[in-house]
This record gives C-alpha cells, sequence and structure tokens, in this order.
C-alpha cells in the first residue's frame, strides 16, 4: 500500500496550519510545519528564523531579489559555490519534504510541496482560503492588530507566498493545475474542511 500524502498551501489567515495540524491528528499521521522548518534549519545550519522567512516567501524588493541571484564569487547573498542561501534552503528543503514523503503518510504545510512531490501519485494537493473579512478577523484575532495592520499583513504574506511559489514553479499559485481540491473555510469553517478531508483520506486509504 502507497503512503498518503496530503499537501495543504494556503491564503494567509484561511486556517489552513490548523487544518493541516487537525487532520494530521485525526489520521494519527505526522505533520509537517514548524518541524519541517526546524528539520531544514538543523541540515542546512542556518536559524530557524532565517528559514521560515526565505523558505517559503519571495522577501524583501524586487530589486533585492535580483541582485541575491546573481552567481558572483564575493556576492554576500551566495554560498561559495555561486547558489543563493534562498537556493541552498529550498534545494535543502526539497530534499527533505520528499525524504519524509518516502518514510510514511503525513500531512506537509507550504513550502511548495506540491510541485516537490509533482511526480508521486499518492499525493493530494489542496488549497486553502476564505474570504477577506473571514481572514481579517482571524488575524486580528490571533495577533491582536488592527484592522489595517491585519489588512497589511495578509496582502504583504500572500504577494510573497504567491511570487515565491509561482517563481519555483511556474505555475499559478492556487490555481487548479496545482491542486486536487480547494476548500473555503469561510463556508465550511476549519472544523468542516477538516472534517471534509478527514472523510476523503479515510476513503482514498481504504481504496489501498
Amino acid at each position: 500500500m502507497k503512503k498518503k500524502i496530503v499537501t495543504i498551501s494556503r491564503q494567509y489567515g484561511s486556517g489552513g496550519r490548523y487544518i493541516g495540524e487537525n487532520l494530521a491528528k485525526a489520521m494519527g499521521v505526522p505533520c509537517y510545519d514548524e518541524k519541517l522548518i526546524d528539520m531544514v534549519a538543523k541540515e542546512s545550519g542556518f536559524a530557524q528564523s532565517f528559514v521560515a522567512e526565505k523558505g517559503e516567501r519571495m522577501t524583501g524588493s524586487l530589486l533585492f531579489n535580483i541582485a541575491s541571484s546573481l552567481s558572483f564569487a564575493n556576492n554576500v547573498f551566495s554560498t561559495n559555490n555561486g547558489v543563493t542561501l534562498q537556493d541552498e534552503i529550498y534545494f535543502t528543503q526539497n530534499r527533505i519534504i520528499k525524504e519524509l514523503a518516502d518514510k510514511g503518510p503525513c500531512v506537509i504545510v507550504g513550502r511548495c510541496a506540491d510541485y516537490v512531490l509533482g511526480d508521486y501519485s499518492n499525493v493530494i494537493n489542496t488549497f486553502i482560503y476564505a474570504y477577506k473579512d473571514d481572514r481579517l478577523n482571524r488575524i486580528m484575532d490571533i495577533y491582536k492588530l488592527t484592522e489595517k495592520q491585519a489588512a497589511d499583513k495578509i496582502k504583504k504574506t500572500d504577494r510573497e507566498r504567491k511570487l515565491y511559489y509561482e517563481a519555483r514553479t511556474g505555475r499559478e499559485w492556487g490555481g487548479i493545475e496545482s491542486n486536487s481540491m480547494l476548500f473555503n473555510t469561510s463556508l465550511l469553517g476549519i472544523d468542516g474542511v477538516t472534517d471534509a478531508l478527514e472523510a476523503i483520506y479515510r476513503k482514498w486509504e481504504s481504496r489501498g
């Protein structure tokens, strides 16, 4: 029986991370989100905060990202072999994601996992989204922000994730090409999406 993998991509504030954690708990399998960051940090030698920032987001200005991709020998953004630090994190991250998928069933949140595991037939890729007002309220409540602060944080984070994903994969972030199914937590709620995914997972697992 093939090991079943679920990847979860998500809009910021949609509750995707909680869905991943809850689904993994319900199915009795590992969830790799913060754990994956820890693993990449340990293997790469970079700080966890650096991996968290550079491993899923195209951060900084366009000029910075262009500059950090140049392979000058003395470029402060590059390693000795001319690979940028962000590239090094990406390659390490990809290798670990494949190792985890080969090891056993699991849930993987973010990190372009759907693309990384694109050749695997035992993966369901999901994208979690929600209406703007619901995302605003969730971020305001979690981080105790004003409406404007929450709106700015959502806009910035989604933009960075979208740029990073599309630059790395050549696919549309949240598009049907990358995802087996999309769920709206504004309609189903976090628990409702988790229950739906659990039912799909169990049905899928029973088919071998």
